[in-house]
């Protein structure tokens, strides 16, 4: 559990005082002395506040939130502690995770080529099932050809660090993933950021400091995953090619939840994929597997291929992570209904939820809701609150998102029923004025942002 020292709302002092006593340091060496060589762990950035929160945790008799064991599939239910409970926290949109196609393809894969590839596809060699895979993950994009990663933050990491460098700028939505960050950091390349989904703001950056760069890469989310909103996808086609950049995004949580058959954002645009030059997405949110692939043009395709660290160095995809997303497309295909029954369930949960008047922020009904709370403190309450009640979700908070912008973030899929849905949002208004109450009694003040509902709209 992770939050920030002010979330606590403890005066400068008291802080101060706290913080002395945790890290127990010694003063000033004396004059001559052998100098004091740090060498602890504890005294990483950031651990003090670490100790502080779950110190403060402790005395109000709050759980740890995360890391929570979960003893079976979790799909639209899972079983922790031996009880069964809603589930609202797992990326398994389309329900496949669970599904005997998916399943009985990991093994056959397994059972075929083993566990493991055992090294780098460069050295140990292609398994048909790779290409079988990105072949089709290349004709979901409509794109020329795909290459599949061991990990979606691989994916990005490694495919900015590549096709840019210092003389380039990137310009990215505020809110994009830290894959991304980190590939443009490890890449050297100015990094400019632009408010969320203000592309007006994007275009004055572009208009002042493109002429300035080398290359210009222009990187959005197809589906936030913080937020629940999408991006006009319309508008940045136009500007990367007035501005002549490269337009890159990040489908992680696109894929199998936007468009009529699931295939992406340019599917609910109406739009020719062909208009965005870099396709990233992930196998492990609608495709029930793990990694990450990048989908364009056989040009950028081949060049990664021999020059992205992420994939000369690292070992190839595993079989049955290859095959269990094959198959996965596959039942995409051919059980359509899945995506349409998402997106009814989600459009359910986010007007049901505005409803009861909690707070939804600026999600659209894309399958990620976040219910706004504010301060980092209630929402991990709340959480642990949800789980007594039979609900599992997630709090997000600082630093994954923004001081007093805490939330609980609400994972919605084809499998859920609108009775539990129902459910979920009654149990959920009824603990949040709970949770208020509990709070002030402790001394707690709320902050800018929490989800407070009408009481006439309890459940």
């Amino acid at each position: 559990m992770t939050a920030h020292l002010n979330d606590l709302q403890l005066d400068a002092a008291t802080r101060a005082a706290l913080l002395a006593r945790m890290r127990g340091r010694p003063g000033d060496a004396a004059p001559g002395a052998k100098p004091a060589y740090d060498t602890s762990f504890a005294t990483l950035p950031g651990y003090d506040e670490l100790r502080m929160i779950r110190a403060t945790g402790e005395a109000l008799g709050i759980a740890n939130p995360f890391f929570r064991p979960h003893e079976g599939c979790a799909g639209a239910l899972t079983r922790i502690d031996g009880r069964e409970v809603l589930n609202f926290a797992s990326y398994d949109y389309l329900g496949l995770n669970s599904h005997p196609e998916v399943r009985r393809a990991a093994q056959e894969a397994i059972a075929l080529y083993g566990t493991s590839v055992s090294a780098s596809r460069v050295v140990a060699g292609e398994r048909p099932i790779h290409r079988a895979l990105e072949a089709r993950l290349a004709a979901l994009h409509r794109a020329e050809d795909a290459v599949s990663f061991v990990s979606g933050h691989a994916a990005n990491v490694t495919t900015l660090g590549t096709i840019v460098g210092a003389p380039d700028a990137v310009f990215h939505d505020a809110l994009i993933h830290n894959s991304v960050i980190v590939g443009i950091e490890l890449a050297g390349a100015t990094r400019r950021s632009f408010p969320h989904n203000d592309l007006d703001a994007l275009e004055r950056m572009l208009i002042s400091e493109r002429q300035h760069y080398r290359r210009a890469l222009i990187v959005v989310e197809g589906l936030y995953s913080m937020d629940g909103d999408v991006p006009d996808l319309a508008r940045l086609i136009e500007l990367k090619q007035r501005f002549g950049a490269w337009l890159m995004v990040d489908e992680a949580h696109g894929v199998g939840v936007l468009g009529s058959r699931g295939h992406g954002i340019a599917e609910h645009a109406g739009l020719d994929p062909a208009g965005v030059d870099i396709w990233m997405g992930t196998l492990s949110k609608a495709l029930a597997s793990c990694g990450g692939y990048i989908a364009g043009p056989q040009v950028l395709i081949d060049y990664l291929k021999v020059s992205a660290p992420g994939f000369v160095y690292s070992v190839g995809l595993p079989p049955a992570a290859a095959g269990a997303a094959l198959a996965a497309l596959g039942v995409l295909e051919h059980e359509g209904e899945r995506v349409a029954r998402l997106q009814a369930n989600a459009r359910h949960f986010l007007d049901a939820a505005q409803a009861a008047g909690l707070s939804t922020g600026s999600a659209e009904g894309h399958a990620i809701v976040p219910i706004m709370v504010g301060d980092s403190l209630k929402a991990v309450l709340l959480s642990e609150r949800l789980l007594a009640r039979g609900v599992n979700v997630l709090p997000i908070i600082h630093p994954a998102v923004p001081h007093r912008a805490a939330r609980l973030r609400f994972f919605i899929t084809s499998a859920h029923t609108a009775q539990q849905i129902d459910e979920a949002i009654g149990w959920l208004v009824d603990e949040i004025f709970e949770c208020s109450r509990s709070l002030a009694a402790l001394g707690f003040e709320g902050e800018e942002g929490a989800a407070v509902p009408d009481p006439e709209r309890r459940t």
